[in-house]
């Protein structure tokens, strides 16, 4: 293979030899030339490793730690210095087809570029003269039309309270994870950005499948008594507008745009601060021999994905019935649909004690937990019941 004027201008980091992608290779070391690097979206391969070395290293039993000494991946930004001091991505590894595979627990970022190092001085029974080898490899960026969007954005009420904790935000299309934050923004009525007003999680708190992102407010600028909040301001003040923004070069898994920005504007109204009382919700049993929905009134919103996933119905025995949840009215009301009819006698719903209203306030605990109280005043309970009839 033949490389390239940027691929030289790459060898003087130490005694490393940085070569392209899907290329065999050779150096100084001539055990070296026979091993080969092979990426894809969500793995990467080497190969050329002998068969015996490749058993030894398999019943040694290694773990992620002593994988990582041999074969490490991270992230660059074009300087390799720099990339060589980050941390490995993480992930896990395997003997496959005998090549050493290394699979990320997220599949790699489209138009970002890594590097994965060999260190061929680590490999059982190897020379410590050995030089280290990189491969680089740049995820494809795709050139589709933009046709992911925004489908929802919770909570969805028009008025917020004062002390709201968090955004989820819904997509029709899994993301890309990283730099969110550049691309998110809180702007206040008189047309001026709030200043960092979301918590930075480097990990983002995305679901699974990656379509739901949650935006946590800095939990700083809402306690009370905490400097943040007395020297920074809170986020939201009550009686003002707001407006969420999110910008439509936000990028989707494949590496393209939104197909549009989103903005969700809202007012602030009063701060939330007591915690939730089951005893205020109003409980609507439906008829029996019937599979129309159990319906639960709340006095306030509730979290949208905490309520969907913390209220169940058992039967009088305690066995959990199945059916399908929902919310509506602006996430004051929840509703269960049943698999089967309804039949008479009692049935009871289990909220768990960790269900929280949109200013994070538990059942039986207020999110602004007075430490001076002492922790007797919490709940202590991991769930509540609240019995109903059915005739």
């Amino acid at each position: 293979m033949l490389l390239t004027r940027s691929d030289w201008r790459s060898l003087q980091v130490g005694r490393v030899l940085v070569i392209g992608a899907l290329a065999c290779f050779s150096s100084r070391g001539a055990d070296l030339a026979n091993y080969s690097f092979r990426w894809s979206t969500n793995l990467l391969e080497l190969c050329g490793v002998a068969e015996g070395t490749l058993q030894k290293i398999t019943a040694a039993g290694w773990q992620v730690g002593e994988w990582q000494k041999l074969l490490s991946v991270s992230s660059g930004q074009g300087d390799a210095k720099v990339s060589l001091e980050l941390p490995p991505a993480a992930g896990t590894y395997s003997v496959v087809d005998g090549c050493i595979r290394f699979q990320p627990i997220f599949p790699f970022v489209n138009g970002v570029m890594y590097r994965a190092v060999f260190h061929a001085s680590t490999l059982p029974g190897s020379s410590n003269a050995l030089d280290d080898v990189i491969s680089t490899y740049t995820v494809p960026v795709g050139r589709r039309e933009p046709t992911t969007v925004i489908t929802r954005i919770f909570p969805s009420a028009n008025e917020l309270p004062e002390n709201l904790l968090k955004f989820y935000v819904h997509f029709s299309a899994p993301m890309n994870r990283g730099n969110i934050y550049e691309h998110i923004h809180l702007r206040q009525e008189n047309g001026k950005l709030v200043e960092l007003p979301f918590l930075e999680i480097d990990e983002e708190l995305w679901n699974p499948e990656m379509t739901r992102l949650t935006l946590f407010i800095d939990p700083g600028r809402i306690k009370r008594g905490v400097r943040p909040l007395e020297e920074i301001g809170a986020v939201f003040y009550a009686g003002r507008n707001y407006t969420l923004l999110i910008d439509h070069d936000l990028r989707n898994a494949e590496g393209n745009p939104l197909k549009e920005g989103y903005a969700k504007t809202f007012k602030v109204g009063p701060p939330l601060r007591e915690s939730l009382n089951t005893a205020t919700w109003k409980i609507n049993p439906p008829s029996g021999n019937s599979r129309r929905p159990l319906l639960i009134w709340f006095p306030a919103p509730l979290d949208h994905a905490l309520a969907l996933r913390m209220i169940q119905v058992t039967d009088s025995d305690g066995h959990h019935l199945g059916g399908r949840t929902g919310l509506a009215e602006e996430e004051r009301q929840w509703l269960f649909l049943p698999e089967t009819p309804w039949k008479s006698g009692t049935y009871r719903i289990v909220v768990d004690t960790a269900l929280e209203d949109l200013a994070g306030n538990n059942i039986g605990k207020p999110f602004e937990v007075d430490l001076f109280e002492g922790i007797d005043r919490t709940l202590r309970k991991k769930s509540v019941s609240i019995d109903f009839r059915i005739e």
